[in-house]
């Protein structure tokens, strides 16, 4: 039987320029395991760098090696648990500690709210350096905190009688276009760094 660790390897090269570094999914106190393996699943289909997880019930181990054993996140994400590096907080101000401590700008999925900037999802601009875009949960959305510490909250137009979308399925559109548009840029970006004749320019370091 062959080895599969050299084809993974060959995966991984092959994937590494269009993944989104700096870019973290932060899921705030989810309800459902089933819903955290399809975020996962998400993260790592769309090239996301990170997963971060406001946990305050502590239904998951604080180690990622202990995750990666739960043959519920597993079999939810398809096993992208393994390949996704996720990691847990005890609380939204605790987290927010965190992003901070690293210069994120945090962006909220959020229906509209009273004076907060909103944004349609694809008018909105993601290429800051650096990224962490939250997701609420299943029954109460973002907490105030997590949306007064956003820099604009970010919605999904939709046209049906029924306007709601799970979890699992906000998260893949909304990170669907994000993934997009920052591709798009580190792309763009590289291609300005190298300059006329592959020679390097100056300029500001960004996430590629």
């Amino acid at each position: 039987m062959p080895n599969p660790r050299p084809l993974v390897r060959e995966r991984a090269k092959q994937i590494k320029p269009y993944r989104c570094k700096n870019l973290i999914a932060v899921l705030e106190n989810p309800l459902d395991i089933k819903n955290i393996g399809t975020v996962i699943r998400n993260v790592n289909a769309l090239g996301v760098e990170k997963t971060y997880i406001v946990d305050p019930k502590k239904k998951l181990p604080d180690d990622w090696e202990q995750m990666r054993g739960r043959k519920s996140l597993s079999k939810t994400s398809v096993s992208a648990i393994k390949w996704s590096y996720v990691k847990r907080f005890d609380s939204t101000e605790q987290c927010l500690a965190h992003l901070e401590r690293y210069r994120y700008l945090s962006v909220a999925t959020s229906p509209h709210v009273t004076g907060k900037k909103t944004v349609v999802l694809h008018e909105g601009d993601y290429t800051h350096p650096r990224v962490a875009v939250w997701f609420g949960n299943e029954s109460y959305g973002l907490s105030d905190l997590a949306i007064e510490q956003s820099e604009f909250c970010v919605t999904i137009p939709m046209f049906g009688i029924i306007e709601s979308l799970n979890l699992g399925t906000t998260s893949g559109i909304v990170l669907y276009e994000i993934t997009k548009q920052r591709r798009e840029y580190q792309q763009k970006y590289k291609r300005a760094s190298r300059g006329p004749k592959g020679r390097g320019t100056s300029g500001p370091a960004h996430d590629e």
